[in-house]
C-alpha cells in the first residue's frame, strides 16, 4: 500500500488546494482564488478539447475504440476535478 501523499505548502493563505498528478502520489498545493480560477478555466478547455477529440475519432471510419475509451474515461477524471474546484470556489453557505 502506498505512503499517504506528502503536503507541500507555501506562504499564500489556504483559499483552496490543488492536486497535481505525479507517477506515484499526488502533491497538494495550496492556491490563491486567482490561481484557481485559471485552474478551472485551463480544465474546462481540456474537457471540451477532448468533447471534440472523440466527436472527430468516432465519425471517421474505421476508429480506435480503445483510444476512445481512454479519452472519454480522461473527460470524466477531468468532470470530477472541474466539479472539486468548483464546489472549492462556493463559500459554504449554513441555512
Amino acid at each position: 500500500m502506498a505512503a499517504p501523499p506528502p503536503q507541500v505548502r507555501d506562504a499564500r493563505p489556504p483559499y483552496a488546494l490543488k492536486y497535481v498528478p505525479s507517477k506515484e502520489y499526488v502533491v497538494t498545493i495550496i492556491l490563491g482564488t486567482s490561481e484557481l480560477r485559471a485552474k478551472l478555466e485551463e480544465l474546462r478547455a481540456e474537457h471540451r478539447d477532448l468533447d471534440l477529440a472523440i466527436q472527430s475519432l468516432a465519425e471517421t471510419s474505421p476508429f480506435n475504440q480503445l483510444e476512445i475509451q481512454r479519452m472519454k474515461k480522461r473527460k470524466l477524471v477531468l468532470k470530477d476535478q472541474i466539479i472539486k474546484l468548483e464546489s472549492q470556489l462556493l463559500p459554504d453557505i449554513i441555512a
